[in-house]
Formats: C-alpha cells, structure tokens, sequence
C-alpha cells in the first residue's frame, strides 16, 4: 500500500540516463532482447517475451511491449532499485515523471552529427501542425504512450506475479472501486459486463477523430504522382485502407480484377486477409502492368508493382 503520509519524491531533480537497449536479435524465436547498461540480458523481461512469443503476438508488439519496459527499468536504474521490490510509489512517480518528461533525442540517420530539422526548437515547446488530421507533436510523451505503458507494466507484473517470480502485490494496481464496494456488486447477471476497471495510474485518453485530408488536396496531391505505379499504389491504399508495407508485400496472384479484391498479409495478425478496393486502383494497376510488360519478370509470385520499386515513364 501506498502511504499519504510519506514525503513525495522530487522528481525534477532526478536524472534517468540512457541504460540499456532494446536489441533485434533476427531470431524468430526471440525477436527482440531487453538489455542493461552492461550489456547483460534482463532475465525477466526476457521470460515476459517469450510468453508473448507463445500467445501468438508479433515482433511489432514485443518491440513496442520492449520501449515501455525499457522506459521502467531506466526510470529504476535512476533509483537505484530492482524490479522486483518495486512498490507503488515508485509505479506512482514512474507515471509522473512520464507525463512531464522530455523524450530522449535521437540523432536523426540523415544528420548523425546533428542540425537536422527541428534540432534548434525550445525544450518544450510545441512543433508546427504536420498537417491536416494530425496532431501537433511535441517533446514530451503523449497521453496514449503513457496509458500504453501502464497497461504494459501491469500485464508484465501480472505475469511474473501468477508464475511466482515477482513481488506479492501488483506495483500498477486497478483503479479503486467507486464507493469502496466490490467491483459488479449490483452487476445484472443478464446483461453483459461493461468492462473492467482502468488502471489507477493510466491517464485518461482523448478520443481522437479519424484522420483525413480535404478532397481538393487529395486531388492535388495525386496529380503530382509521376507514374502509374504510384497511381495504383495511392488507390489501393486509400481504398482499402491497409498498411504501406501490406500493399508492397502484395504479388500479382494477390490481386482480383474480377471481384475487386487484392489479398494482402495483415501486420498484427499475419494471415492473409482479401479486401475490396475501388476499380480505379485496378485501372492503374494494369496501366502500370502494360507500360512495364517485358521489362520486369512475368510471374504470379512476383511483386505486384516490380522489384525494387521499378519504374518506368509517367
């Protein structure tokens, strides 16, 4: 438990070095490795993967479960404390000190040494609108990435906390129930649950509204498409709504003209999925096919849109 009475930690005054790193392993059977600042694997961390590893959960979410672990066993390395005598309090201040912390700066791969844009923005202070349907961004963790984060810690705890390797008490306990009675009390046995209790330390989430962009620039912007292959690839992206990388992954037996579909691996779950697309894209797409005939190897296990990004004229 929590003690009120206890002198609050000064956060401001605390530094939270850099330590460690989420490394990619190119094994399948361990994508990623959690590590500290010796260069040592995290023997807990390591165990919480390979469960997600055996729920089925791509390499995409262990990395991105790895950045909020990274982000915990920095903030405890600050403190000079393991991860299992953590307590609420240092749960408490982690989700303070998240909520006003500046994010890390990483050079960026085109400027190494530097002077890249937006290097010379204030500490703090927020960047230009990207765009239409985007939020400005900042230096600071957004409220997702700490809610993200919660629900993170409380699931790794869980876990160690059920194969008995970790504390007695969960450090990221649920919300407190409204009135001090049981959670569902006076639940309908008839009616569905609502869900369960949010976590005390998560902060509250803005519902954000689906991002667009006008039709007078969508216009503009795929007027300025130089080739048909860009033409179909914009198409099919807007029409079906899938990933980038989704639709590059896709080959020419992927795609049915007759029906309208193109047939693409989904990123989070991995399986192949059809989806219906506008049959402008399928114009496009065969525009793009005629104009590249002979260049490009024919074949059904080809890329749909050449190899390397080929191209070939307007």
């Amino acid at each position: 438990m929590v003690n009120e009475e206890q002198v609050p930690r000064v956060l401001s005054d605390l530094v939270v070095p850099p330590s460690g790193a989420l490394k990619t392993t190119g094994n399948p059977f361990e994508p990623y490795r959690l590590v500290d600042g010796a260069g040592a694997t995290i023997g807990p961390a390591a165990a919480f993967f390979a469960e997600l590893v055996a729920c089925g959960r791509p390499a995409t979410t262990l990395r991105s479960y790895g950045m909020d672990l990274l982000r915990w066993f920095r903030f405890l390395s600050a403190l000079g404390m393991v991860w299992d005598q953590a307590t609420q309090v240092e749960a408490r201040d982690f989700c303070r000190w998240l909520q006003v912390a500046l994010k890390p700066v990483r050079p960026h791969w085109r400027y190494p040494d530097g002077g890249g844009p937006g290097s010379d923005a204030t500490p703090g202070a927020v960047r230009e609108n990207p765009g239409p349907g985007k939020a400005p961004d900042g230096d600071r963790y957004a409220a997702v990435t700490v809610a993200h984060c919660e629900s993170v810690l409380r699931g790794f705890y869980d876990f160690h906390l059920e194969a008995g390797t970790g504390p007695m008490l969960n450090p990221f306990p649920l919300a407190r129930a409204r009135g001090g009675s049981r959670a569902g009390a006076h639940h309908n046995p008839m009616e569905p649950f609502s869900g369960q209790r949010r976590g005390r330390y998560r902060p509250k989430v803005v519902t954000r509204a689906p991002r667009a962009i006008p039709d007078d620039q969508f216009d503009k912007l795929f007027a300025q498409l130089g080739s048909h292959r860009d033409r179909a690839l914009v198409a099919f992206w807007v029409s079906t709504g899938a990933r980038a990388s989704e639709l590059l992954g896709a080959t020419v037996a992927d795609v049915d003209p007759g029906q309208q579909l193109i047939t693409v691996l989904r990123k989070g779950t991995g399986v192949l999925q059809p989806l219906p697309a506008a049959p402008d894209a399928f114009v496009w797409l065969r525009l793009y096919q005629t104009q590249v005939s002979g260049l490009v190897p024919p074949g059904r296990d080809e890329p749909l849109c050449g190899r390397c990004g080929a191209r070939s004229g307007p």
